[in-house]
């Protein structure tokens, strides 16, 4: 039972010292009452710095549940009910005002210390951490693809006005996006999102396809090895031929990767699987083809330094019997939701029952902390084996 406000001593300081058998007197606050705008958060001690030194943020927009993230980290925030009463005990400078206030120290001090509460607090606020919700990153920059009308336009201040109606900066993303600014920078890296006039863009694929045959194209012309192009050659070249030089630079990044650093630029290599990926979606944007038929076209698209394998589509492509045909079809792991309960549903429309060498490219990127590749099958999986010899076979639980 809570005494009304007396002459104590006030603050939260004499509980510091209580010992485990001790007690101490509490009363109320002469400001006790709810006060909504202050809520408990339960921290790992970990992350006590982050928070202390204001290095943490909430994320979400008003129809969504509110994330908080670290740098590195995304967490729901739930509240949590507390089946004991908590008493929340400010400061002994909480409020200057007090009259009555007296000095903790001296003769007096263990006959009237007291604790003043200004808040039963019902729970707290606990931190789970979470995936980042990165669905809605490809979501809002597939609105305004970056394509070659746009960059033949430049100077088209209309065109640019209307194309700018839908484009988001690196402040706009952190504000819709629920994700740590390092898990946003990994999306945007997946999504191979450049940043333009300070906007950040996905570029158009029929575009991407236009820099790359033309990188290729050069490279016969100028006898360059595509294990060794130079950045600085490739880039004018490309720039003469009236592609942007910030889209020269990107389609660099995009297909290869710098094996040497220089003044100008350095040397790049071209990533035989990147490009032939990109080859075999062009290919199959249109349908299912046969698959003695895909090969030849995708063979004769390669490269001649490239060599193609069918290995290097897993993850892209599924292939079915049909008769005594085998077909191929497109079924890219990157164009699949991360949620993997969206994940699933999807892959049980496209089959009702998977083989494991089949599944296990298009799930083993789900990140769900706490849970492993093990339990996401044991989730939302059924899993079967006719004999002990066979591959075991999942269907959807």
């Amino acid at each position: 039972m809570m005494e009304q406000p007396q002459s104590y001593c006030k603050g939260a300081e004499v509980l510091l010292n209580l010992q485990p058998t001790s007690s101490v007197t509490i009363q109320y606050h002469p400001h006790f009452g709810p006060h909504d705008d202050l809520i408990l958060l339960e921290l790992d001690e970990k992350f006590l710095p982050d928070v202390l030194y204001q290095r943490v943020t909430l994320r979400g927009q008003p129809d969504e549940d509110a994330v908080l993230c670290t740098k590195s980290k995304t967490f729901s925030v739930k509240f949590v009910g507390n089946s004991n009463s908590v008493f929340l005990v400010p400061p002994a400078d909480y409020s200057t005002s007090h009259e009555n206030q007296q000095d903790c120290d001296g003769d007096n001090y263990k006959q009237k210390v007291a604790a003043p509460v200004i808040k039963v607090a019902p729970g707290n606020m606990e931190l789970v951490e979470v995936a980042p919700r990165l669905d809605k990153l490809k979501s809002i920059l597939s609105e305004n693809l970056y394509g070659s009308d746009e960059a033949s336009a430049m100077e088209d201040l209309e065109f640019m006005e209307t194309s700018m109606k839908k484009l988001y900066k690196w402040d706009d993303l952190i504000n819709k996006v629920q994700a740590s600014d390092d898990e946003l920078k990994a999306g945007l890296q997946a999504l191979s999102a450049v940043e333009i006039d300070g906007y950040w863009r996905i570029v158009d694929e029929k575009y991407m396809d236009m820099i790359l045959r033309m990188l290729l194209h050069n490279s016969v012309l100028n006898d360059w090895s595509l294990n060794a192009l130079i950045e600085e050659k490739v880039v004018s070249v490309l720039e003469s031929d009236g592609f942007p030089r910030k889209l020269a630079y990107h389609c660099l990044n995009v297909y290869g990767s710098r094996v040497e650093e220089a003044m100008d630029g350095g040397v790049w290599r071209l990533d035989a699987r990147r490009v032939c990926v990109h080859f075999a979606r062009r290919i199959l944007k249109e349908g299912k083809r046969k698959l003695e038929s895909f090969m030849e076209e995708w063979s004769r698209m390669i490269p001649e330094e490239m060599q193609p394998s069918f290995d290097m589509l897993e993850g892209e492509v599924l292939t079915e019997k049909l008769g005594v045909e085998t077909w191929v079809h497109a079924l890219s792991v990157s164009s699949l939701p991360s949620t993997p309960a969206e994940r699933f549903a999807i892959l049980f429309k496209e089959r009702s029952k998977w083989e494991w060498k089949d599944l296990e490219p298009y799930i083993r990127d789900l990140n769900v902390p706490g849970l492993s590749s093990e339990a996401l099958l044991m989730k939302y999986t059924r899993r079967s084996q006719p004999s002990i010899d066979a591959e075991p076979v999942f269907s959807a639980r």
